[in-house]
């Protein structure tokens, strides 16, 4: 009985302490820099390249972003609470942010977040800090009215950073404009049932 009342604060200090440790940065080299990407929870993602820092969904506290480089970018991919987490955006610095994010997001998002507010719809683009940004569709197979994620109302993202092309799939399925996309370097797809897809 005394060891396992001992051995249950252990485990649950092993758990939190695995919890807590963000994954280590990857690195790719690009024509002219070296882009930097460093996973976070969930969807959540960071990317910096020439001192410049995306935040994809921030997601899970600012203990998460710890020691990161405040946001010059933030792409929000749709309204749920695991992608449009307000509790998050508060915990961090987003005073120089700009924020890409579709229309639905935009109209969800307190009007003190960010220096600039960009929407986009589906297959729109934007050039920011010598970023290319296009939005790509992202939805649920088969197309309902009451889908998890009807289409058009999210955004996955393409990235241009310098030769590097880095496609963030968002929450969708297997959808006919996520297999059109050619030359993509990195790709962060999903996979989170019933709401996504499968691993397959």
């Amino acid at each position: 009985m005394q060891i396992k009342s001992i051995l249950l604060p252990i485990l649950m200090l092993f758990f939190s302490l695995s919890w807590a440790q963000k994954p280590e940065i990857d690195t790719i080299k690009t024509k002219n820099g070296i882009l930097q990407i460093q996973p976070i929870l969930h969807s959540s993602l960071v990317l910096t390249y020439n001192n410049k820092t995306i935040y994809v969904d921030p997601y899970g506290g600012a203990k998460m972003y710890k020691g990161i480089k405040s946001p010059d970018i933030i792409l929000i991919t749709d309204i749920h609470g695991d992608h449009l987490d307000l509790k998050t955006l508060d915990s961090i610095d987003t005073s120089k942010a700009i924020f890409i994010l579709p229309e639905e997001a935009a109209n969800k998002l307190p009007k003190k977040y960010g220096s600039e507010i960009v929407k986009l719809q589906n297959r729109q683009g934007v050039h920011r800090l010598d970023f290319f940004i296009t939005a790509i569709p992202m939805y649920n197979l088969p197309e309902k009215t009451n889908s998890f994620h009807p289409k058009g109302r999210g955004n996955g993202y393409l990235l241009n950073i310098d030769n590097k092309q880095v496609y963030i799939s968002g929450d969708t399925s297997d959808i006919k404009e996520m297999r059109a996309l050619q030359n993509i370097d990195v790709a962060f797809v999903c996979m989170n049932l019933p709401y996504t897809m499968t691993v397959d």
